[in-house]
């Protein structure tokens, strides 16, 4: 049989997308047999994606970037507090250009006093307003520092698999692959901090004269990215889905509270997570099309998952629970779909461990060791709250085990 070209694409998602997405990862790699994922051929990352896109491309496993990136638990660990520093170089730019804005809007007020006047007036002052505020500088630096390990590489030439970094042109609105001929001088680490960077939350990033932002703005997967460089099978995981209240409640019996009770951050996020998973319904219907020489396998969290909406994603309790329950609910989505996918995987030569999705003790992680010195305070203080934020995982475990797990209605995309 002759080589197939295998590529995994990986969807953006913002914070919640990433831990899911590690989860997902980690259940699909144990699946196919440990490191599997690592050896393939082309890996295609968005937004939050193409963190671990990258990662993978670099030869980091699954099981790495969960102690990195969720347990902090290895020797250079992501800290989730670099999303949230202020982007105070963008705010001191934009203070620079107030004097003169500030002149143009009296000019604008007193020139036509009245609403008119002071509509150009405020206006004039919108140019004052920073484009993120959040700084992702830091972002970049962290992943620089990363791929500086040996082994790995932060230049796109030197990588042994092809990787796409997607971001979006912010001034032609067109989608620019990193990493392909021609495109590929720039620094993964930059690339990524540009693919990651949501207008309005992160300023756009600079290179060779162009501004970039967030690769989601012009599609959600950029699958057909991975599948114009020949892939044959692409497996995707898209980890943002639309909340739908009404299956929530069908399955539970347990009317969720509405949306809009949980204020502007949720019904933007509902928004953004219906009309990107709408986009990407459309473009996964047109690839069998396109390229009816490739399987594409999609997986993705149900939509009546009220653990996948409302989740606050920079505790560590809700961070590591979260983790877990994109880890098990993969495990039991390839456990379900098990008949459908091993003749698809088996045509790349690859197989789904069955015993494996099977097994009901399989966790993320190992507890920890029990402490055989005298603790401090402030260790037995951390200790407990380590202990706290396994039992609240344990609890959500056994609460979620009395509900069948729902299905989603996501496309089973596969030729």
């Amino acid at each position: 049989m002759a080589t197939t070209r295998r590529g995994l694409a990986l969807a953006g998602g913002g914070p919640i997308g990433a831990i899911y997405e590690v989860g997902a990862l980690l259940a699909l790699d144990e699946a196919l047999t440990a490191g599997t994922l690592t050896g393939f051929d082309v890996f295609v990352g968005v937004s939050s994606g193409s963190f671990f896109a990258s990662g993978l491309a670099n030869g980091m496993t699954a099981r790495e970037m969960f102690e990195s990136f969720i347990e902090n638990s290895a020797d250079d660990p992501f800290d989730p507090a670099v999303l949230l520093r202020p982007a105070v170089g963008e705010f001191i730019r934009r203070a620079v250009g107030l004097p003169p804005l500030l002149m143009a809007a009296a000019g604008h007020w007193f020139g036509n006093p009245g609403v008119r006047g002071l509509m150009d007036a405020v206006e004039s002052l919108g140019q004052a307003l920073p484009t993120g505020l959040y700084d992702n500088i830091s972002i970049a630096r962290y992943l620089k520092r990363l791929f500086a390990a040996p082994g790995s590489s932060n230049d796109f030439r030197e990588l042994k698999k092809q990787l796409f970094v997607v971001a979006t042109d912010l001034d032609t609105g067109a989608a620019v692959p990193f990493g392909a001929p021609g495109l590929d001088d720039v620094p993964i680490s930059v690339a990524v901090a540009a693919s990651a960077a949501l207008p309005g939350l992160y300023p756009p990033v600079r290179h060779g004269g162009r501004w970039f932002v967030d690769g989601a703005m012009k599609k959600t997967l950029h699958a057909s990215v991975a599948l114009q460089d020949g892939v044959q099978l692409l497996l995707c995981i898209n980890p943002l889905v639309p909340f739908d209240a009404a299956l929530a409640q069908r399955r539970t019996g347990v009317q969720p509270p509405p949306v809009v009770e949980s204020g502007l951050p949720l019904v933007l996020s509902q928004m953004f997570r219906t009309i990107i998973h709408s986009r990407m319904q459309t473009a996964m219907g047109q690839y069998a099309t396109q390229y009816p020489q490739a399987d594409i396998v999609l997986l993705e969290p149900a939509q009546d998952d009220p653990e996948m909406f409302f989740v606050n994603v920079f505790s560590y309790a809700d961070r590591r629970r979260l983790c877990e329950h994109a880890y098990q609910y993969t495990r039991q989505e390839l456990l379900r779909r098990y008949t459908e996918l091993t003749p698809v995987l088996a045509r790349h030569g690859l197989k789904l461990d069955r015993a494996v999705l099977a097994d009901p003790e399989r966790r993320l992680g190992a507890p920890a060791a029990t402490p055989t010195v005298k603790l401090g305070l402030s260790d037995a203080l951390s200790a407990l709250d380590t202990t706290l934020d396994r039992l609240g995982g344990l609890l959500a475990r056994a609460e979620g085990n009395h509900h069948e797990q729902a299905r989603p209605e996501g496309i089973p995309v596969y030729q």
